[in-house]
Formats: structure tokens, C-alpha cells, sequence
């Protein structure tokens, strides 16, 4: 008969691990926020942090965007036509957009760009000891490096939700429209009635907010944890795009649960 008794073992302190990470990573956010302050002092290293979270994320975030209109406007299409709907197009694409499509496909994407090249940043300034040199100097490193990559971050996701929404909306435009031949006033039109300002657009804009908070903390967590070797740093770099999908994913039910579903 097999011994239960490793099995629990093993299971008891993963998930020790587990929950101490939790709330170390919470102590974590919490210092981060602290030094708020000081990031905002250091404006240039914020506003280069925008950029390099940002601005270099732009070139995958519109073309992705474009393309998942198309394809919203091909399949919409398609499904609306069997119903005699085919107006409802514009209305479909905006929708899916604001709502779902737009904050989750440009965080997924901005874990995958931005947050991965935080990790491995602060990864490999750790396993070069600069912040170790920081220390030493009386320069704290979470003021210095941590906190405005985390704003940067956080300021930068919303913008990269907005444009990725407003470039899909725009490829189902070119499909629904210029290709297919649907209506551009009941396109537009029908759009402009149906997506409420506060109900989709903000809610959206929040959504993404709160996907740019977790993926940024998870980003710089990562990295100021890394082991100090070529392997601890690559791990954290996984660990950063996997557990952000999660996160991501699981923040999108719980809010869309409290936003839309009242």
C-alpha cells in the first residue's frame, strides 16, 4: 500500500512556498507604492519607462489589433448574415472590442513584450550585482529601478488597451465595409447607439488599469526575486509570461462578473 505521507508532505510545503511568495510579493507592491513619490521626483526615468513599456510595444499591439478586427468582421459577418443582421456589424466588432477583446488580447500581449524584457532587465542587474552596487551607494533600489518601471507599466497599459480596441474597430471597418459592402452609416450609426460610454468604454479603460497594475507587479516581482544566474533569470522571464496569462484571464472573469453582469 503506498504511503500517503510524502505525498502530503510534498503538497503541504508547495503550497507554504506558494502563500509565503503571495505575501512577500504583497510587501513587495506595498514598498513600491511607498516610494511613488520618488518615481514621479525621477520623471525622465518614468517617462523612459512609458516608452520602453509602451511605445515599443506599439508595433505588435496594432498590427495584432487590426488583424483580430478582420477577423471579428469576417466571422461577424458571416454569423449576422444568417439572421438578416448584417447592419448589426459595427456594433458586433465594438462590442467585443471594448468589452473583452481589447483589454485582454493587448495585456496578453504587453506580458509577453513589455513584461518579459522587465523581468529580464532587472533580472540580469541583480545577477550583475548593480543592485547589490545600489545598495551599497545609499540608493534604494525599489526607488530607483523598481518603481518607475512599475508606473511606467501601469500608465502605459491602458493607452496600448485603447489603441488596440480602436485599430480592431478599424479593421472590421475595412473588412465589413470597404470589402463586403456593408452599410457605413448603419455601421457607424448603430455602433454609436449601442456602446455606452461609461457601461463599455471606462469599464474597458479599467479593465486594462487593472491588467497593467498585475502584469507590471508580477513583471518587477519576478525580477527582483531571480536567481542570480543565467537560469534563475530565464525561469523568472517564464514565470512572468505564464503566471500573467493566468492572472489576466482570471481578473477578466471576476471583473466582467462585477461590470456587466449586474
Amino acid at each position: 500500500m503506498m504511503n500517503p505521507a510524502p505525498m502530503l508532505r510534498r503538497l503541504g510545503a508547495t503550497t507554504i512556498n506558494a502563500l509565503w511568495r503571495l505575501g512577500f510579493a504583497t510587501r513587495f507592491l506595498l514598498a513600491t507604492v511607498r516610494h511613488t513619490p520618488a518615481a514621479f521626483r525621477r520623471l525622465p526615468l518614468t517617462v523612459r519607462e512609458i516608452y520602453f513599456a509602451g511605445v515599443l510595444s506599439l508595433t505588435i499591439i496594432l498590427v495584432s489589433g487590426l488583424f483580430v478586427g478582420m477577423v471579428l468582421g469576417l466571422q461577424g459577418y458571416d454569423t449576422l448574415a444568417r439572421f438578416g443582421s448584417s447592419e448589426a456589424l459595427g456594433v458586433l466588432v465594438a462590442l467585443s472590442l471594448v468589452r473583452e477583446l481589447g483589454p485582454v488580447v493587448a495585456a496578453l500581449l504587453f506580458a509577453s513584450r513589455a513584461g518579459s524584457a522587465i523581468t529580464a532587465e532587472i533580472g540580469l542587474m541583480k545577477a550583475t550585482e548593480q543592485l547589490d552596487a545600489m545598495e551599497m551607494m545609499a540608493v534604494d533600489p525599489i526607488a530607483r529601478v523598481i518603481a518607475p518601471r512599475f508606473w511606467g507599466g501601469v500608465l502605459a497599459m491602458p493607452l496600448l488597451g485603447m489603441l488596440f480596441t480602436a485599430t480592431g474597430i478599424i479593421g472590421g471597418f475595412l473588412i465589413g465595409v470597404v470589402m463586403i459592402g456593408v452599410d457605413a452609416g448603419q455601421f457607424w450609426s448603430q455602433m454609436q447607439s449601442a456602446v455606452d460610454l461609461r457601461q463599455d468604454v471606462l469599464n474597458g479603460v479599467f479593465k486594462s488599469f487593472v491588467f497593467g497594475i498585475a502584469v507590471t507587479w508580477i513583471a518587477v516581482f519576478e525580477g527582483y526575486e531571480a536567481p542570480p544566474t543565467a537560469e534563475g533569470v530565464s525561469g523568472a522571464t517564464t514565470r512572468t509570461v505564464v503566471t500573467s496569462a493566468l492572472v489576466i484571464l482570471a481578473l477578466d472573469f471576476v471583473l466582467t462578473s462585477f461590470m456587466f453582469m449586474r
